[in-house]
């Protein structure tokens, strides 16, 4: 059952119903030595996070009771998810419903998607987001297309080094019949795009430079110098961002993207088996009827009513097919709608603490690792993820970790991109839900 709490107001209305003064006078029945005048023995109030940690704590020492915990990265992480998240979207009216196509009947459902799409814009410092997409890969193939649109340039397509392997290969599958090109920068020891070799692949061919902040390594990009050579040869700057970190680091209009995509996972949607997740995507305002999706906007309606609808919605069940944007079906709004409600608790401050928290952790994490003799393998600054140089040591450390209950993961070789270049390396995100005691068991498996 809910707690349900009451003011003094409604104190007074219901001692005055009764019949007293007072909540003295209502327990003037009790001896004066039963009465507890002290406070109780309790400890002090945890936070939420802190609360449900202790608790986890508690349920693993019963028979069969498990919770492993998770330090793998790659696209989809562990963060903490307020409470409040589940209450509010696992409202009946929210929970079942449809596409808004009928503006009348779904004002709240409007309202929420256009509540996203403002935060959307305010995290990254770009001026439109659309009601979001499908998940992050998708995303960066649908923001390249967009470029190809809004430029009208269909060559050459760079990826920089840092970026997800899985993204570079979801565009490759869904742009096969395009005549463009993906080219690939190297990275350098660093872990981040090597510029000179960016250079050298940049010319009036190019659509577009996708470049990931932090990168797929958990490494910091030089992203200013990035997003000025695409555009000193008139491409497009897009920028794949992990919205947590957004918490400490610019934000993707700060330092000029005209395209910035993410998976929204991070923001309140549980860690699942492939989904469903959240693929965000926002742009500077030249672009906006080139987006994808739908867009929500504000009207009045013929009482001259602040109402809400669909302004835009370019997709080709509602237009000619070879004036569509996309043929994409959904926005994820659920999970737009948990992102919503994740943001607007969280507020500024609580997204630079978890960004905070998960950076200081990393780094940790990494120097407990290093004084057992475990170097990184890139040196360049990271965030909340770095890749671990653990050679023949990889397969029985995993394996330990595991059996100790500590997810951990993934490994680099499981990418070809990196199977030969990267042997005996492990990828290793460390949220704020991470305790020290966590870290130092896992260190422990060494």
């Amino acid at each position: 059952m809910s707690y349900l709490f009451n003011t003094a107001e409604q104190q007074a209305e219901m001692l005055q119903v009764i019949g007293v003064r007072d909540v003295e006078e209502l327990f003037e029945q009790i001896p004066v030595e039963l009465r507890r005048t002290s406070l109780l023995n309790i400890p002090p109030a945890l936070s939420e996070i802190s609360l449900e940690q202790y608790v986890s704590r508690l349920a693993r020492k019963n028979m069969g009771s498990k919770t492993a915990a998770c330090f793998m990265g790659g696209g989809a992480y562990d963060h903490f998810i307020p409470a409040v998240v589940d209450e509010i979207t696992g409202r009946g009216e929210y929970y079942t419903a449809y596409t808004p196509y009928q503006p009348e009947a779904s004002q709240g459902t409007l309202q929420a998607f256009f509540e996203y799409q403002t935060m959307m814009c305010q995290l990254t410092g770009l001026d439109v987001s659309n009601a979001s997409l499908y998940e992050g890969g998708t995303a960066v193939t649908e923001a390249i297309l967009l470029a190809m649109r809004a430029i009208n340039r269909y060559g050459k397509v760079i990826f920089c080094g840092g970026v997800h392997p899985e993204y570079v290969t979801v565009t490759r599958t869904n742009t096969a019949e395009l005549k463009c090109s993906h080219q690939v920068t190297k990275v350098t020891e660093a872990g981040t795009t090597d510029l000179e070799h960016l250079k050298s692949m940049l010319d009036d061919q190019v659509v577009a430079v996708v470049l990931q902040q932090p990168n797929f390594f958990g490494c910091i990009e030089e992203a200013q110098a990035i997003v000025d050579l695409a555009h000193q040869h008139g491409a497009l700057a897009i920028v794949s961002f992990d919205p947590i970190s957004l918490g400490v680091l610019k934000r993707p209009g700060d330092y000029g993207a005209d395209i910035a995509v993410g998976e929204g996972q991070s923001l309140g949607v549980p860690l699942q088996f492939g989904g469903p997740y959240l693929g965000m995507m926002t742009c500077r305002k030249d672009f906006m009827r080139k987006m994808p999706g739908r867009l929500v906007g504000t009207t009045k309606d013929r009482l001259g009513r602040d109402c809400f609808v669909l302004n835009l919605q370019a997709r080709e069940q509602h237009i000619r097919r070879d004036k569509a944007t996309s043929n994409i079906c959904t926005n994820q709004g659920l999970m737009a709608l948990r992102a919503a409600v994740f943001l607007s608790v969280m507020g500024p401050q609580g997204m630079k603490e978890a960004a905070t928290l998960s950076c200081q952790k990393a780094h940790y994490a990494a120097e407990q690792f290093a004084s057992k003799g475990v170097k990184l393998r890139f040196t360049g600054a990271f965030f909340k993820e770095c890749v671990l140089d653990l050679g023949s040591k990889l397969e029985g450390f995993v394996k330990k970790a595991i059996a100790a209950g500590l997810l951990v993961g993934p490994t680099l070789d499981r990418f070809s991109e990196f199977k030969n270049e990267y042997p005996g390396c492990l990828l290793l995100a460390v949220t704020e839900q991470r305790t020290k005691e966590e870290i130092d068991q896992l260190v422990s498996c060494l």
